[in-house]
């Protein structure tokens, strides 16, 4: 018999635990949740209290099995899932699974996988958490019954086949609102004026930029300024420095760590949390679900000896943080190294770069912090109101950025101070060598990119740590979203400079509108989020969906009990859904928004959703049948303007006659393609239909034509049999044999093969 079981949810963390446990101890994965609720119906008895009705996964039914009578047969079972809500909720399926005892099966947690946490856990085991349990189960119940309940809805009123679920719904809006506010922004030039200047009488005197506190809305407004500048005096007026502390930022949250390993390495949220994962679970980090910033003591010692030993007792400064979120529920200790000393890894190229991450965070956040100068001077003009206003800033003692600085959103970051200015008192005379107006295009809001999404539905309290790359996740994947990247744009700007008392004027080129992985709707998912606010208001409502969070906190508080929770929701919750069939027309929400006029024919032109996705349609005349075509990637229904859409009934396009026959470029259901008579080609990525080159194309055609001849062509025949024989298809080599084809085993060679081992593998595939 053994005698004891630990049970864990991932064969990564059982492999690192059972390094650190002696041969007593057998330790099993239980391969995460081990039952979930019913998929067939709804999977809650709504009239019993809410009653779930869970089930075990058929492809949980081996490990159940195995598990059970590994249970059975040891003396003592330790229950060692996650720390959390999710980690508490497996426990106890577990426990009710294995016909475990609830008051009396021990329940041990750690937030990292050490040898000292392992031990001091089974020295302290404690009871499965039913506060917690029931949060996970309140989660878990309501978002079931806002899906399954709303889901229907939009099938019915919207289109077929689309889904709905609590906090994505809301995460959506966020997206859909911020597209509106670009669509609905008007960008206008202004003249942004920067001079340089030094101290009047002293032409080697150190130069300095200043920046107009003003800019101007015409280009006449600032060439008269340009103008009124010559023989103007210029005199400080203010010149004031003082010393500034810049202190390090707190250990990562799961929400700040995503954010910055976003902006840092650029990976997304779900890679950041499939990293980190791997990174616990090897013992390398602590645990990674937490909205915590606050170090154990014994962590801030050891930081302290490694900032003592790498850069001087001078840059250490133990201390820790307090966590700001109230009743946080993964409230026990920040990310950190588990080892501080260890200043590097093995593993992938990702594993090593977000360790280094880590580690420098926690680190630097043990460190003093930098010493800066900041100084500011502003320069008065004799015959005008405006002011140049200079800034610069000078680090005098690096402290924590000698190791690490945290990183800013690009939409955050501005221009910044400068560097060091030159000694400046009240009443100095200065004097210009350039003053230059800029013309500057204001700049439209910035589309989230993930780690912005995430910052925001934390400001929000929207979703907790576990839930933010799941929630972005399902909203790309339901077509919702879309993560995609824009080529930046040039314009024309004009730049007005004033050397002297010469002005001059020169056009320069702009680049503007370059996005990276940014997140935009798309057409249904504007349509889904205009009909839910309609109809859902409540469910849509930010203040809603945080409150919901913290009824959820309450229930893992032990403050209310869940199912008082869930029925104070679910009764208003379900009069909307009743309300919600009964008063819309049915796809209400797919009206067609009117372009306006083709100048050609007179035909009114539309964009709307058809069954193949966005699409705009030129009217046909007298009932006759319109013309169609798809919206561009990119483009969408509420922003598309008249011309753009003209522009896309240039499809299909005729690039001249081939052999007798036209070579036409179009767009169909499986994308841009070109076509001569029966002969298909789609084009490459990097093709565009719209201006794809007549060379091309015919380029396009024949080597999709030679791949064809080459596919007929049979690599082997044989004399026993005409019929058999083998072809060389899109995945490989394969038998064709009396009109049907056959998968060649892996590691098989062609050449090889004799007539009968093709037999036997027909033979094998009939059966």
């Amino acid at each position: 018999m053994q005698e004891n079981l630990v049970i864990v949810e991932s064969p990564a963390k059982a492999k690192t635990i059972e390094k650190f446990l002696g041969k007593s101890y057998m330790v099993k994965s239980s391969f995460g949740h081990i039952r979930d609720l019913a998929k067939k119906g709804l999977g809650i008895n709504v009239d019993n209290d809410f009653e779930p009705i869970y089930e075990i996964p058929d492809d949980k039914r081996k490990v159940v099995d195995e598990l059970a009578r590994l249970a059975r047969e040891a003396k003592t079972v330790w229950l060692a899932s996650d720390e959390d809500r999710e980690g508490e909720a497996i426990a106890w399926h577990l426990a009710k699974v294995l016909d475990l005892p609830i008051e009396r099966t021990k329940r041990i947690v750690f937030h990292e996988i050490t040898q000292r946490a392992i031990l001091a856990a089974i020295e302290t085991p404690r009871t499965i958490d039913m506060n917690l349990v029931n949060a996970q189960q309140a989660r878990r119940v309501l978002d079931r019954l806002v899906g399954f309940e709303l889901s229907p809805v939009l099938w019915k009123k919207v289109r077929p086949a689309l889904s709905a679920g609590r906090v994505q719904s809301v995460a959506v809006r966020l997206i859909v609102e911020r597209e509106r506010d670009i669509i609905a922004f008007k960008s206008v030039a202004q003249y942004r004026v920067v001079a340089q200047f030094h101290a009047a009488g002293d032409e080697e005197a150190t130069l300095f930029k200043a920046t107009l506190s003003k800019a101007f809305d015409s280009r006449e407004e600032a060439e008269q300024f340009l103008q009124e500048c010559i023989g103007e005096r210029f005199v400080v007026s203010k010149a004031e420095e003082k010393p500034v502390q810049r202190y390090a930022a707190p250990p990562f949250t799961t929400s700040t760590l995503q954010q910055e390993a976003g902006r840092k390495l650029g990976m997304s949220v779900s890679q950041i949390m499939s990293v980190a994962q791997k990174l616990y679970e090897q013992g390398l980090i602590t645990y990674m679900r937490t909205d915590s910033v606050n170090l154990s003591q014994m962590a801030i010692t050891q930081c302290k000896n490694e900032v003592t030993r790498l850069f001087g007792a001078k840059y250490s400064y133990p201390h820790n943080f307090k966590t700001k979120s109230k009743g946080a529920q993964e409230a026990h200790e920040a990310i950190r190294p588990s080892y501080i000393e260890r200043h590097e890894i093995e593993g992938t190229a990702a594993e090593k770069r977000l360790y280094d991450l880590i580690w420098k965070r926690t680190v630097a956040s043990q460190m003093v912090p930098a010493e800066l100068d900041r100084t500011q001077v502003v320069i008065n003009l004799q015959n005008r109101a405006e002011q140049f206003v200079a800034t610069g800033e000078v680090v005098r003692f690096d402290g924590f950025m000698r190791l690490y600085s945290e990183s800013v959103d690009e939409d955050a970051q501005n221009e910044g101070e400068g560097g060091l200015l030159p000694k400046m008192e009240i009443g100095d005379e200065l004097v210009y060598t350039t003053i230059t107006a800029s013309e500057r295009y204001t700049q439209a809001p910035t589309r989230y990119n993930e780690a912005a999404l995430v910052k925001r539905l934390e400001e929000l309290g929207i979703g907790r740590p576990s839930t933010y790359a799941p929630t972005i996740t399902t909203i790309i994947n339901r077509g919702y979203v879309v993560k995609q990247n824009r080529d930046g744009q040039k314009r024309q700007t004009e730049q007005l400079t004033l050397s002297g008392a010469k002005l001059s004027s020169k056009m320069v080129s702009e680049s503007y509108g370059k996005e990276k992985n940014r997140l935009a709707p798309t057409d249904i998912g504007m349509v889904v989020n205009d009909y839910l606010e309609s109809q859902f208001a409540s469910i849509m409502d930010y203040h809603f969906t945080a409150n919901v969070e913290k009824e959820f906190d309450r229930v893992a508080e032990g403050d209310i009990t869940w199912t008082k929770m869930i029925g104070e929701f679910y009764d208003p919750f379900h009069n909307l859904v009743d309300a919600a069939i009964g008063t819309q027309n049915e796809k209400g929400y797919q009206s067609a928004r009117v372009l306006g006029v083709d100048p050609k024919t007179g035909l009114i032109v539309k964009a709307r959703i058809g069954r193949y996705g966005p699409m705009v349609e030129l009217e046909g005349k007298d009932g006759e049948k319109g013309q169609f075509a798809s919206l561009k990637k990119g483009q969408l229904i509420e922003s598309i303007t008249l011309e753009e859409a003209l522009e896309l009934f240039a499809l299909p396009r005729n690039l001249g006659e081939l052999d007798g026959e036209p070579l036409m470029v179009g767009i169909g259901k499986f994308g841009p393609y070109v076509r001569h008579g029966k002969t298909f080609a789609s084009l490459a990525k990097g093709d565009d239909p719209y201006t794809v080159t007549r060379e091309r194309a015919e380029a396009l055609l024949k080597e999709s034509t030679d791949k064809q001849k080459s596919a007929s062509t049979p690599l082997r025949t044989f004399a026993e049999d005409a019929q058999m024989v083998i072809k060389t298809g899109v995945y490989g080599p394969y038998i064709a044999y009396n009109g049907k084809n056959y998968r060649l085993p892996r590691g098989a060679k062609v050449e090889a093969l004799t007539y009968e081992e093709c037999q036997k593998i027909v033979a094998k595939a009939k059966k």
